[in-house]
C-alpha cells in the first residue's frame, strides 16, 4: 500500500520551472504587443481629428464660395480672408492654384507654391495643439459671351508641415 501512495503523490507534482518560464514569456510577449498598440492608436486618433476638422472647415469655406453670385470675382469670407473666385476674362482655364489628376480625381497640387488670393492659412481655434491648415483652391469659369455661366471650384486643405497627410479635397460646380 505504501508504494502506491508515493506514486500517486509524484503524479500530482504541479508545474515544472520550465513550464512556468515558458508561460511567463508568452504572457510578456502578449503584453508588449498590446502596449505597442496604445501609442499607435493615439497617433491615428490625432490624424483622424485633423482629417475631420479639415473636412468640416473645407465644407464651410466651400459653402461661402457657392453662396456668392456667379459674377462675383472677389469677396471676404467669414474669417476676413480675401478670396478670389476667378475672372470672366479667362474662361475655361484653371485660375488660382494648379491642379493635378490623381485616380481620376482633380485635386490641388500642394507641391506648388500657394497662389495669393487663392490661399490662406487657417489656425484651428478648437484644436488644443493649435494645428494650422493650408487652404488652397482653384476656379474654372465657363462663360456665355462675357457673362459667367458656371464656376467649378476645387478646394483643398491639409495641416501645415504634414507631408504624410492626404489633403482633403472638395469639388463642386455652380451654374445658372
Amino acid at each position: 500500500m505504501r508504494g502506491s501512495l508515493t506514486t500517486e503523490r509524484n503524479l500530482q507534482a504541479g508545474f515544472s520551472l520550465l513550464e512556468m518560464m515558458l508561460a511567463t514569456v508568452i504572457l510578456l510577449v502578449g503584453l508588449v504587443a498590446v502596449a505597442q498598440l496604445v501609442p499607435a492608436s493615439i497617433i491615428l486618433n490625432g490624424r483622424n481629428r485633423s482629417d475631420s476638422s479639415a473636412l468640416v472647415f473645407a465644407q464651410r469655406e466651400l459653402d461661402q464660395f457657392v453662396d456668392q453670385p456667379l459674377s462675383t470675382a472677389t469677396f471676404n469670407d467669414a474669417l476676413g480672408n480675401t478670396c478670389n473666385l476667378g475672372l470672366a476674362t479667362s474662361p475655361n482655364t484653371v485660375q488660382g492654384n494648379p491642379v493635378v489628376v490623381i485616380n481620376n480625381q482633380t485635386v490641388i497640387d500642394f507641391s506648388a507654391a500657394p497662389q495669393p488670393g487663392y490661399s490662406f492659412d487657417y489656425p484651428d481655434p478648437t484644436d488644443p495643439n493649435r494645428t494650422s491648415y493650408d487652404v488652397r483652391w482653384a476656379v474654372i469659369l465657363t462663360t456665355t459671351g462675357s457673362v459667367v455661366a458656371s464656376k467649378r471650384i476645387i478646394l483643398g486643405i491639409r495641416p501645415n508641415g504634414d507631408v504624410y497627410f492626404q489633403p482633403v479635397t472638395v469639388d463642386t460646380m455652380v451654374e445658372k
